[in-house]
């Protein structure tokens, strides 16, 4: 198991990227939460298998149809650090 959070930057609130999120991290079994940063940025908290991570960040890159993504930054963190036993929305 593994754990990481991201900072997901361009224009990504108010375009569903948080549910584009929830949607793709639950369907990989990962737990966790997305919310949105009042610099514009969303942030992403996330435990799983390094596979399900993996496939994330790359769903991450490329975001939801209306959102344009500039940068994806990822800080590997312990587990203990995500509080969620499923993957929530702030």
């Amino acid at each position: 198991m593994m754990a990481a959070r991201f900072l997901v930057s361009g224009e990504v609130q108010g375009v569903g990227f948080r549910w584009f999120v929830a949607r793709h991290s639950r369907q990989l079994g990962l737990r966790g939460h997305a919310r949105n940063l009042p610099d514009g940025r969303v942030e992403v908290v996330v435990a799983g298998s390094a596979e399900g991570l993996e496939q994330l960040t790359v769903l991450l890159g490329n975001g939801p149809a209306h959102a344009r993504v500039t940068g994806v930054d990822r800080i590997n963190i312990s587990e203990e650090e995500v509080e969620y036993k499923s993957f929530e929305i702030m």
